[in-house]
C-alpha cells in the first residue's frame, strides 16, 4: 500500500495506492471527501482523500509514511462517506535487506538470472534480475511488490520473458544514493547487514 501527496502538483489530497490495476479500465465511486478507484471486474486499487489536510498534517512531499492513528483517521473517513472496506494498519517494510539464496541463468535470456532471494525470517522471493553482477551469496537491496521508487515507479508482481517475478533487486541509481555508479549493476551491501531488516539512505 503506498500513500503519496503532493499538494503543489496534485492538491489538497493523499493519494493511496493499494494494488496494481494491471492496465484495466477504472471506474471512480465519490463520495463526500473520499473517492474510490476500482478496475471493471470491481477490484479496489486505490482511493483519494480530498481536504486530507483538514483530517492530518502531512509533513512530507511524495510518497508518504502513516502512523496507526493516522490509518485509524483515514478508515474513519472512509466509513463516514459510507465505504465498508478498511485499510491494513501494519504491513511489512516494502524496501529491504536481501539474501541471494540462488541464483541461475534464465532459460530464455542471455543476459537474465532467475534468483530466489530471503527477505525476512525465511520468506523468499523468486526475483528475476538483470544485472550483470547478480550472483549467489550477495546481500542486496529488495524491492518488494507495493513500493513506490524514488522516481515513482511502482514495483509489482510481473513476468519477464515468461518467468514470474516478485518484486525488483535495486541498484545505488535506482535508489537515488548519492555519488551513484554510472555503471551497470545492483547495490551489493556488506555481509553484516541483516536480512528483513529496512534500507533507508542512510542505511
Amino acid at each position: 500500500m503506498i500513500f503519496a501527496y503532493n499538494p503543489v502538483y496534485v492538491g489538497d489530497t493523499l493519494m493511496i495506492i493499494t494494488d496494481d490495476d494491471k492496465g484495466l479500465p477504472q471506474e471512480v465511486t465519490r463520495a463526500g471527501r473520499v473517492a474510490r478507484i476500482q478496475t471493471e471486474d470491481k477490484r479496489t486499487v486505490g482511493w483519494n482523500i480530498f481536504g486530507i489536510s483538514q483530517i492530518m498534517a502531512l509533513q512530507d512531499v511524495g510518497q508518504v509514511e502513516l502512523t496507526g492513528e493516522q490509518i485509524d483517521l483515514l478508515n474513519d473517513t472512509l466509513h463516514v462517506a459510507g465505504f465498508t472496506e478498511t485499510l491494513p494498519k501494519e504491513e511489512s517494510p516494502k524496501l529491504v535487506v536481501g539474501y541471494v539464496k540462488t541464483c541461475e541463468a534464465h532459460k530464455d535470456s542471455d543476459h537474465l538470472s532467475v534468483t530466489e532471494v530471503e527477505v525476512d525470517r525465511g520468506e523468499t522471493l523468486q526475483i528475476v534480475c538483470g544485472a550483470p553482477n547478480i550472483r549467489e551469496g550477495l546481500k542486496v537491496v529488495v524491492a518488494k511488490p507495493g513500493v513506490m521508487m524514488p522516481d515513482g515507479t511502482m514495483i509489482w508482481p510481473g513476468k519477464l520473458r515468461g518467468v514470474e517475478s516478485y518484486g525488483m533487486i535495486c541498484s545505488a541509481r535506482e535508489l537515488h544514493l548519492p555519488n551513484a555508479s554510472k555503471k551497470r549493476g545492483i547495490l551489493e551491501l556488506p555481509q553484516d547487514k541483516v536480512v528483513g531488516e529496512p534500507f533507508t539512505i542512510e542505511s
